[in-house]
């Protein structure tokens, strides 16, 4: 799309779905069998906006998981020492933004477009960011209901930023509320664009378990390689994963096991051991 890049926020740390964040960055964290970052980069590519040239990718926490993971399909940004965050992350990237408007998307959140669940899901929803775009204001996919951030929205993981704004950002450790959309708030040069689907942060065991859910419509999917001997009711089994036992409401993560005379409900299961409630 001319005039227009991408950029997918995979560098933070995800403290609040520790333990599963102290395996894999949160940005790889699988729903519904496929990992979060892999569901924004569709998104965008939907809109045809790909490849190392129109897309980045940053990178801090485990940062060498997301390098390894994304390869050459974007341009990849590695952050020193602690991540910088969602402004300082962009400005990081000004030289290879270069003039362009920019689509932010933070790669922790699970969209679903009219309830659907699929692994990018069609891009229409967040289309209407780019639909009509002067190139000079701040447009933001909001949801309605609290907080309501702004206005009577939440936002819901997108922003688009006019370069004139991404140019003046610091690469300091800085967020996008203070350093961009309030004071384009007050400015008004903010827009909130209604999101009609399904929004989830999976910044919690209980959101992360609820959009595994969603995506597969409540009901169970198994990935290619696993072995279920055991029964399973609305539960996204991984690739390779054994499940001897009971999974009610779960999530097995790759190469998980749920051994016979176990029951794994409403929890997600990493290897053999570790079980995280989604309490």
């Amino acid at each position: 799309m001319t005039g227009i890049c991408a950029v997918i926020l995979a560098a933070g740390e995800g403290r609040r779905l520790r333990p599963l964040t102290e395996h894999l960055p949160k940005a790889l964290c699988p729903v519904g069998n496929v990992s979060l970052l892999d569901r924004a980069m569709a998104r965008v590519a939907a809109l045809g906006i790909a490849g190392p040239a129109d897309l980045a990718v940053n990178a801090c926490y485990l940062g060498d998981q997301v390098v390894a993971h994304v390869g050459d399909r974007a341009h990849l940004s590695v952050e020193p020492g602690d991540p910088f965050g969602t402004a300082g992350g962009v400005a990081l990237l000004k030289d290879w933004i270069g003039g362009r408007g920019v689509l932010v998307g933070n790669a922790d959140a699970y969209l679903a477009p009219g309830g659907a669940g699929g692994p990018g899901g069609p891009a229409a929803d967040i289309a209407e960011l780019l639909d009509g775009w002067d190139g000079s204001t701040v447009r933001m996919l909001g949801v309605p209901g609290p907080p309501k951030e702004f206005g009577r929205h939440r936002f819901a993981g997108f922003s688009l930023l006019p370069w004139d704004l991404v140019e003046r950002l610091e690469a300091v450790p800085s967020d996008l509320v203070r350093t961009t959309w309030r004071p384009a708030e007050r400015e008004g040069r903010l827009e909130v664009v209604e999101y009609r689907g399904t929004y989830l942060d999976t910044g919690t065991p209980r959101d992360y378990l609820t959009a595994n859910l969603h995506a597969v419509h409540h009901e169970t999917l198994i990935g290619d390689g696993a072995v279920v001997t055991g029964s399973v009711e609305q539960a996204v089994i991984g690739a390779g994963a054994v499940v001897a036992g009971r999974v009610v409401r779960g999530v097995v993560w790759p190469g998980g096991e749920v051994r016979a005379g176990e029951t794994l409900r409403d929890a997600v299961r990493v290897g053999r051991e570790l079980t995280v409630a989604a309490d």
